[in-house]
């Protein structure tokens, strides 16, 4: 072998072509869409694509939006994600995160579900917020029947099961039960409870904001108000921050039976009917929450059953009394007319959401510092 050093500048040369070819053909696995953004990889079954550009022009490097995709939920998902002031500034710290679920007929891609309180949080450096998509009638749950037109549903193994962990595994979280909350209005008040019930090791503190959290037989109302997003039936409960009347078009027609069966209790000739409507039902199974902090809001549409609030009031009412009888400590606020609270007019709409979180972020704010 010859001793003249020609070979190892060879070698040297070869090697860092080898370096270079590498970083120009293995992509990384994910790409900030706003500069400054986290990279978020790919991972947990999520798959990170491009973000309408109309979107991304409103990205901010603190109040973004990402779109995903996944084999557990048909289609392309956004999740808005808020971070702290600090964030980028003081990278050594690591915080407590909010997880917010939205109502039917909604978007985290909606600019106004950045609500000014979560906002104030960001600027106060004091929590990750995080707001996954539920869909337009997914209903936080894996549905029974997953060959409709709708295609997969597993929206609970999506937000619990990848979604959490995407986020643990990317952003400076502190990840354990103490420091993860979730909340959710409408549609995704069930979404909040439902979860907080179903993993109560992931959550120390759930919120209600005029929830759908009575799928009982004694609250018919609000089941009928899930079937209706279901067939795309008329008078739901929406819960949509930018058309609270949601008058249909909640994606493919499905039948009624599609999220848990027969939703119908035909209790005298099939007794077991609708059990799994019973089985998600939030109000009947609260000893799940215990030793867990519990924020419930609601207002009575000023008593006209034609407002969703109205119906919202009564369920809520169904748990706040079933917690009494279990012993069971909550933050209760029924703002009725809303006089008093904010801009809201005790309706299913916006404003009220809004002072509901003027209420509930501080709040929860204090309890993640103790």
């Amino acid at each position: 072998m010859s001793t003249s050093k020609k070979p190892l500048r060879w070698v040297r040369a070869t090697l860092a072509a080898a370096v270079t070819a590498l970083t120009l053909t293995v992509a990384p696995a994910a790409h900030a869409d706003t500069p400054g953004q986290p990279p978020l990889p790919d991972g947990f079954g999520l798959t990170k694509v491009a973000t309408d550009p109309a979107i991304v022009a409103a990205n901010t490097p603190t109040n973004f939006v990402i779109t995903v995709t996944t084999p557990q939920v048909a289609g392309t998902h956004h999740i808005r994600i808020m971070l702290p002031a600090d964030y980028y500034t003081n990278t050594t710290k690591h915080y407590p995160v909010l997880y917010f679920l939205h109502g039917t007929g909604d978007d985290p891609a909606n600019a106004s579900l950045a609500w000014p309180a979560l906002r104030d949080a960001s600027a106060r450096s004091s929590m990750i917020t995080v707001e996954p998509d539920g869909g337009l009638r997914g209903w936080y749950a894996n549905w029974l029947n997953q060959n409709t037109a709708a295609g997969a549903q597993n929206w609970e193994t999506f937000h619990l099961g990848q979604v959490i962990p995407f986020i643990d595994a990317d952003l400076r979280t502190i990840p354990d039960k103490a420091h993860r909350a979730i909340a959710g209005l409408s549609m995704g008040g069930f979404g909040a409870m439902h979860y907080a019930e179903d993993r109560p090791d992931l959550f120390s503190q759930v919120a209600s904001l005029s929830g759908a959290i009575d799928l009982g037989r004694d609250s018919m109302d609000v089941r009928m108000a899930a079937v209706g997003t279901l067939t795309n039936g008329a008078g739901v409960l929406c819960g949509s921050s930018t058309n609270p009347s949601c008058p249909g078009g909640f994606g493919p027609t499905v039948d009624s039976d599609a999220l848990f069966g027969t939703p119908y209790p035909f209790s005298i000739f099939y007794p077991f009917s609708d059990v799994l409507w019973n089985a998600a039902d939030p109000s009947t199974h609260l000893s799940k929450l215990t030793g867990m902090g519990i924020s419930l809001y609601v207002g009575n549409g000023n008593g006209n059953p034609a407002d969703e609030e109205f119906w919202a009031e009564s369920a809520t009412t169904h748990v706040k009394t079933n917690l009494d009888a279990l012993g069971m400590p909550s933050h209760y606020v029924d703002y009725g007319n809303g006089a008093g609270w904010g801009t809201c007019a005790g309706h299913h709409d916006a404003p009220c959401w809004a002072a509901d979180m003027v209420d509930f972020v501080p709040r929860l704010e204090a309890a993640f510092g103790a």
